[in-house]
This record gives structure tokens, C-alpha cells and sequence, in this order.
């Protein structure tokens, strides 16, 4: 068991992998790029039990830890010892994504040109780059098959990504509160609204602030309302009445992830979703596709899925919906596990008995 070091904090069980000269969609070549990733359960020895994780924009490898406090509300209720991504019969892979803050190579990391953080001159990435080095991950461990890729949000851009690059990579994919497509204007806004708050910060600098003492607060800030968009107003009124109570939690839950988390990050993987759209691609899908949204996501809507299902039926994949009814928003697939454990597990159990 090896552990990853980020910032003052240290990752157990979460390894790294070094990928050699990376050449990006863009063409620019990252001489080093290091991609963290978590494992749990055992690779078969013909190497065809393997599931991808992949995980949300704030999130990383730990959201599917027995202890784990990342991810949409979590996965560890989904991943595991007899839970429906079964580590039994599974041996599961979660990395942590490119421009991400847990382990991955990301703008706090050294560039080698300089010897200086990366800082706001890390290169732009897309998510198709992310999935490359999960696919370059996967060769070291000789995988050239999967039995699913499963994630929520940003992981299920992950997911549909890896669907249409490598249709035949994987039995399935399990895309969860997320969409196969993300509207110019809404990551343009998303861009514009988090370089707008942190460029307040007086440390800031231009995103060089590491040798200023960090953004702290403004990233409790970007998270606390992160976290409210994503519902946890409503998890923490069954336990707390009171509307103070309420709002520290919130800002102690958003102080822990800012003290790990990478304001840089958020501008890189929020940029990597420029352009990000898979739908004219989904004739190239052979993977069956499981499509999961929470019923009160203001992220994404269940509005969307009838678009989304029928674009599917029509380039001939097999797909099945499934609407989680939680009032947890956002953060459903996590919390309210149970209510959408069956449909995962069922669908794992289908894909074990494929041959496809």
C-alpha cells in the first residue's frame, strides 16, 4: 500500500502512475504527467474483471473508500465487499483526473521547463486527454477490457467520453447525474463566474498565489455554494433545525475540501469542458448504457433524459433510464444510495453474464 502526498495531506492507498512524454489533443507535449489512482479488490488473472471509477469535478480517487468523504455524497455504499460494484468479483480502478488536485499532475505541480508551479500556465486539457491517461493507466495493468465504467457528474463525462473513444473497451457504462453534453454558454459562465471570485481574492495574482499563502477563504466561499447547489441544505435539515447550525456545518464541510483542493484545478477541468458535446458520436457507441438522474438535480435536470434516451435509441444503442427520487439534489447518487443500488447492481450482473 502506497500513499500520495497533496499538499500537507497524505492520500492512503492511493498510488501513482508516471506517463512519459503525454501529447495532448492540442498537441503540446507534458514531458511527465502523474495520474493518482485508488485500487480495491483483485485483478483476475486473465485480466477481464476490471470497472472504472471515475469521479466528479471536486471529488477524486477516495470517494470510493470504506472511510471515504469525497464524491457526490460518497460512493463507498456502492463500491465494495457485496455492494453493487462488487470488489468480490471486481477489481476496481479509480484514478484521479489530469488538472486534478489529488495526486494527479495539476497547476501546483513542478514544471520541468521552470522548476516553478505550473500555476495558470498549465495547458489546456480536454476530457478526452483525461481519458487518455486512464486508458494509458489501464495498459499498465494490461487491461485492454473492461467490464463497466461507472460515475457521477464530471465522471460521467468520463464515461460517455471513454464510450465514444474506445467503443470497444468496455461491456457498459453507468452515467450518473451528468449529460453527454455540456451548452457553450454554460461552461463559458461557469469560467467566467469562478475567474470573477477568485481574481477578488488578494492573493490571487493572476492564479500565481502559491507563494502567497493560497485562496483559502474564497475557495470555502466557491465551495459552500457549490455544496448548496448540490443540495445539502436538505441532508443537513433532518439533523439540524437551526439555520446557524446549518451554515457552519456547511462552511466546516467546505473548509476540509478547500484545505486539499486546488483553485487552479477548478479553472483547468472547467475549461476542459469547453466544446464538450459526444451526441454526434453516439452511432460509434457499442457499450450498453445505464443513464441515471437524481429527480431534484438543479445540475442536471431530469428534464434532460428524454432528449438524451431517444438520441440514444436512434443511433442504435441499448439503453436503459433510471430516475433516482431523492431529495438530495446533486449529491443523490451518494446519499441515497439505496434507493438506486438495485438498478447499479442489477446492471453490473448483466454485464458479467455478457458476452458482448
Amino acid at each position: 500500500m502506497t500513499a500520495t502526498r497533496q499538499g500537507d495531506a497524505v492520500l492512503a492507498g492511493v498510488k501513482a502512475f508516471c506517463i512519459k512524454d503525454f501529447r495532448l489533443e492540442s498537441g503540446v507535449v507534458m514531458p511527465a504527467v502523474t495520474i493518482a489512482y485508488r485500487t480495491l479488490g483483485a485483478l483476475a488473472t486473465n485480466r477481464d474483471n476490471a470497472v472504472l471509477i471515475t469521479h466528479g469535478n471536486t471529488s477524486g480517487p477516495q470517494m470510493i473508500d470504506p472511510d471515504g468523504s469525497t464524491g457526490e455524497g460518497s460512493w463507498k455504499d456502492l463500491v465494495g465487499p457485496g455492494k453493487p460494484v462488487d470488489t468480490n468479483r471486481f477489481f476496481v480502478i479509480c484514478p484521479n483526473m489530469l488538472g486534478s488536485s489529488y495526486g494527479s499532475t495539476n497547476a501546483a505541480s513542478i514544471d520541468p521547463a521552470t522548476g516553478r508551479p505550473y500555476g495558470p500556465r498549465f495547458p489546456d486539457i480536454t476530457v478526452s486527454d483525461i481519458v487518455a491517461t486512464q486508458r494509458a493507466l489501464l495498459g499498465h495493468f494490461g487491461i485492454d477490457r473492461l467490464v463497466a465504467i461507472v460515475g457521477p457528474s464530471y465522471g460521467g463525462f468520463q464515461a460517455f467520453q471513454w464510450a465514444v473513444n474506445y467503443p470497444g473497451m468496455m461491456k457498459g457504462i453507468a452515467a450518473v447525474v451528468t449529460s453527454p453534453v455540456v451548452p457553450r454558454e454554460r461552461s463559458a459562465g461557469n469560467i467566467e463566474r469562478l475567474l470573477t471570485t477568485l481574481s477578488k481574492d488578494p492573493n490571487w495574482n493572476g492564479g500565481d498565489y502559491y507563494d502567497r499563502g493560497g485562496v483559502f477563504e474564497t475557495m470555502i466561499q466557491i465551495r459552500s455554494a457549490t455544496l448548496k447547489t448540490y443540495g445539502i441544505e436538505a441532508r443537513l435539515r433532518s439533523t439540524m433545525p437551526d439555520a446557524e447550525q446549518i451554515e457552519a456545518a456547511i462552511r466546516d464541510e467546505a473548509a476540509r475540501w478547500a484545505r486539499g483542493f486546488d483553485a487552479n484545478s477548478l479553472i483547468i477541468l472547467a475549461r476542459a469542458l469547453r466544446g464538450f458535446d459526444v451526441t454526434p458520436r453516439f452511432g460509434d457507441i457499442k457499450a450498453k448504457v445505464l443513464y441515471v438522474l437524481s429527480r431534484t438535480d438543479r445540475l442536471f435536470p431530469p428534464e434532460l433524459a428524454p432528449g438524451v434516451m431517444q438520441a440514444l435509441q436512434n443511433a442504435g444503442v441499448e439503453a436503459d433510464y433510471f430516475l433516482l427520487d431523492s431529495e438530495y439534489g446533486h449529491s443523490a447518487s451518494g446519499i441515497d444510495a439505496p434507493k438506486w443500488a438495485p438498478r447499479l447492481r442489477l446492471f453490473m450482473e448483466q454485464l458479467s453474464q455478457s458476452q458482448g
